[in-house]
């Protein structure tokens, strides 16, 4: 792989390089699908972490819900989710949820949560119940969950959520229609840093027991431009397919406030494209990565060119 990487001492302060530059959206699509999630007391990751990618999400009249509150028990480096102790809990989000996908007319959902370790199953019912609840009301629609590692409630939990899936509809047209997410984030060198509280072999347990689940495919997430090296990526991408993962996304990391871990680096497009061909070569199915790329980024497609 060739030498991609900008310094930030190379990059004038605060402008971006051109690729990260994103356009606001004016769309009527964005101010229905931002009236729709109000409306219903929704939250999403789109507006909680700040993406860079909700203009052209909202005015597709997609988007990415995060259950379980606004809260998380965590304090991740990257992460700008509100940090603290959670007293939100309403057992009424899942119908909301399936309320809001009808409304859309979504063909595929994207689900994920803040960490709540508080909760005796770290908040795992309800995302078994806002499937049981989207797949009784449209049989075919895609479902990607984006969960929490769930600690040492491991076990319960994907036994919960297990359940759940063992009542969904089965694949359409031999398509998977059942997507278990969980982001691995960084490098194992940087998660005392950009992951506090969370552990990477429990993070590829998590994703092996996922993808062993009959019709799931698991998925996984990296964020680059926090001070990894390439072969530190190359490593993870090889651990993630040796746990069975068949979809992954990388894109970069951008700092979204002053209290968040500072870029190290801005990675060019053609690296993005070249750990995209290393990915496909290693057997991964789905492979997005990009510069703007997150984890739910054009979720719903079934493989990228």
């Amino acid at each position: 792989m060739t030498e991609h990487v900008i310094p930030l001492s190379e990059v004038r302060s605060p402008r971006l390089p051109p690729w990260l530059r994103v356009r606001l959206s004016h769309s009527p699509t964005f101010a229905s699908t931002a009236a729709l999630v109000d409306g219903q007391h929704l939250n999403t990751v789109c507006v909680e972490a700040r993406c860079p990618n909700r203009g052209e999400c909202w005015s597709r009249g997609t988007a990415t819900f995060m259950l379980l509150g606004d809260t998380c028990t965590r304090a991740c480096g990257f992460c700008s989710v509100k940090t603290g102790r959670p007293t939100w809990f309403d057992a009424d989000e899942p119908r909301r949820v399936a309320d809001a996908v009808d409304a859309m007319g979504l063909q595929y959902v994207v689900l994920t949560s803040v960490n709540r370790d508080d909760l005796a199953d770290g908040g795992a019912g309800i995302f078994a119940e806002t499937l049981r609840l989207l797949r009784a009301c449209h049989p075919a629609i895609g479902i990607e969950f984006l969960t929490p590692d769930f600690q040492h409630k491991q076990d319960e939990a994907i036994a919960i959520i297990g359940q759940a899936l063992d009542a969904a509809t089965p694949a359409v047209a031999g398509r998977t229609r059942l997507v278990w997410g969980h982001n691995i984030e960084t490098v194992p060198r940087l998660y005392r840093s950009a992951r506090k509280g969370a552990r990477y072999d429990l993070s590829l347990e998590l994703l092996a027991r996922a993808a062993r689940l009959p019709g799931v495919e698991a998925k996984s997430a990296l964020m680059l431009g926090l001070g990894e090296t390439r072969e530190e990526v190359r490593q993870v991408l090889r651990d993630l397919r040796a746990h069975g993962v068949a979809r992954v996304s990388l894109g970069q990391y951008l700092q979204p406030s002053r209290d968040n871990l500072p870029v190290t680096e801005y990675i060019h497009p053609d690296a993005f494209t070249e750990y995209e061909a290393e990915a496909r070569a290693l057997g991964f199915a789905w492979v997005k990565a990009g510069p703007l790329v997150r984890s739910s980024y054009h979720a719903e497609e079934e493989q990228t060119a």
